[in-house]
């Protein structure tokens, strides 16, 4: 039986929920539209929010004016307008209980101006997904949510021979070919959350998770299929520290990787349990976090190995010290870091390493700036690094890699990437965004398809777009946007320029600048 909730008056309960959402105990959404106003708040020295491991529970987060939480003070005299521009689709509160359903989608046509005959099909290019959400409160101590999309797509070439290389859309499902190079794919994520006093958190799910105050992550990143996981999460009652474990199960998909388990004509893919601990220590202006990540060669030439209790350990470092960095396991070891500047600005780093004596090494500095120069401006500048072999094994199903994607940044290994990102409100509708990446890869380095590239092969991305933001209870908006990757030594079919338009949701992230 769920405990009472607090008998209060209704104005105080409507305050508080407003303010701090206490009885909900989802993540908020893992979308960078969303966190931009999650990293505002987080960015004043007087916050107490640990922001390294994300999603945030809605419960722990300061959610003061963050799209999808603030209310929406414009009137609204229809309820199509209602729903249309203000409101989820379904919005039922009675009592402790709590229900919201919404349609995702992204509806995108758009056309490749760079795209050579090396392609058959070069006409229009588009993206047909379509979905829903729900998230509910079952009281003040257990919420659940999930989401699913199906989706058919034709994409530029270098995302193409990407999923064909892959099997995979980056970061969204396995695919199936039809006509001449359309896609089809879909994917599902969800969890149960459950409170069950103050300071413990305890989720079942699939979905995926990211390590980092930046745009990459060197540690864990949210650039891949979901996965399922269970995930413990403890808060210290003076907030100075939070500590997390999550146990999952990654596969690695493609015929190759298929399992022999007899005559069945769908065997299983290969597979590897993964833990991850993180420990987040606020120590007033800065914030220090402490990463290990282990992946289980839970399978070899005999089978199924037997389990290891190890997999249990839920203490971080322990793994690290029984397993050492040259052993059956993949291991991880890494520091995350976050300094508050001012009110508005903070810089933020981290290194990791999976093989010390190696020189296998990875790291990150940036910086993120609010409110620069004016309101609802805001920049991202970002270094990232990674030495040649950081997250490769000899044994390539134990590379630091899930779904055939890399588990850190979606550029591989052995590469260099400059980021800067401005985004700018213009109003509260509409939003201007710019991106521009550098990226080099070193002799011997690799991309997010496992392929080599030449010593000194550079890629330059760029990505401008301005969106009206109709209704920020879904970050639902039209967009038009272009792109453009240039790849120089170039390579058949890898550069691209790309014009759209779209209407659609965001509630993930999609990382096409690879």
């Amino acid at each position: 039986m769920l405990p009472p909730f607090p008998r209060i008056s209704a104005a105080l309960a409507a305050f508080l929920f407003a303010l701090l959402a206490s009885a909900q105990q989802n993540d908020i959404p893992l979308n960078r539209d969303i966190y931009y106003d999650i990293d505002r708040n987080g960015a004043a020295k007087s916050s107490t929010m640990h922001t390294g491991l994300r999603p945030i529970i809605e419960s722990r987060a300061d959610l003061h004016n963050v799209m999808g939480y603030r209310p929406d003070s414009t009137k609204r005299s229809t309820w199509i307008a209602r729903k249309l521009f203000a409101e989820h689709l379904v919005n039922v509160k009675q009592g402790d209980f709590a229900l919201i359903l919404d349609p995702v989608f992204q509806f995108e046509v758009g056309k490749d101006f760079r795209e050579g005959s090396e392609f058959s099909d070069t006409h229009l290019m588009g993206h047909n997904g379509r979905g829903f959400r729900i998230a509910a409160d079952l009281g003040p101590t257990v919420s659940f949510q999930s989401t699913f999309y199906e989706n058919q797509a034709t994409l530029p070439g270098y995302l193409y021979d990407f999923s064909q290389a892959t099997e995979v859309v980056p970061g969204q499902g396995r695919i199936k070919n039809f006509d001449t190079r359309g896609l089809d794919f879909a994917w599902a994520m969800g969890n149960v959350s459950w409170t069950p006093i103050n300071w413990l958190n305890v989720q079942l799910g699939q979905g995926r998770h990211f390590v980092g105050n930046g745009y990459r992550s060197m540690l864990l990143s949210d650039n891949t299929f979901s996965y399922p996981y269970v995930k413990l999460s403890a808060l210290s009652t003076n907030k100075r520290f939070s500590y997390s474990t999550i146990h999952a199960k990654l596969q690695l998909p493609g015929e190759a990787n298929r399992l022999p388990t007899g005559d069945a004509s769908e065997s299983l893919f290969y597979w590897k349990h993964a833990t991850f601990q993180y420990l987040s220590v606020n120590l007033g202006p800065t914030q220090i976090g402490f990463f290990e990540g282990t992946q289980w060669n839970n399978i070899d030439s005999s089978g199924v190995r037997p389990y290891d209790p190890l997999e249990l350990n839920p203490v971080i470092g322990v793994n690290v010290l029984v397993n050492g960095f040259n052993g059956r396991n993949t291991e991880l070891l890494g520091l995350d870091a976050k300094w508050k500047l001012c009110d508005k600005a903070f810089l933020y780093g981290q290194l990791a390493t999976t093989d010390p004596q190696q020189g296998h090494y990875a790291w990150q500095a940036g910086l993120q700036w609010f409110n620069l120069f004016q309101k609802e401006l805001h920049l991202l500048l970002e270094y990232d690094h990674a030495a040649v072999g950081t997250y490769l094994r000899t044994d390539a199903r134990m590379s630091w890699t899930q779904y055939n994607q890399p588990l850190a940044s979606p550029l591989g290994t052995g590469f260099s990437e400059a980021i800067a990102q401005v985004d700018y409100g213009m109003t509260p509708q509409i939003w201007l965004h710019g991106e521009l990446s550098l990226a080099q890869w070193e002799a011997g380095g690799a991309n997010a398809m496992g392929q080599e590239y030449d010593a000194g092969t550079q890629r330059v991305w760029t990505d401008l777009n301005v969106a009206w933001r109709m209704n920020q209870m879904t970050n639902m908006s039209i967009a038009l946007g272009w792109t453009n990757r240039d790849l120089q030594p170039a390579i058949t079919g890898q550069n691209s320029g790309y014009v759209h338009i779209s209407f659609q949701t965001g509630l993930f992230n999609r990382y096409y600048d690879i």
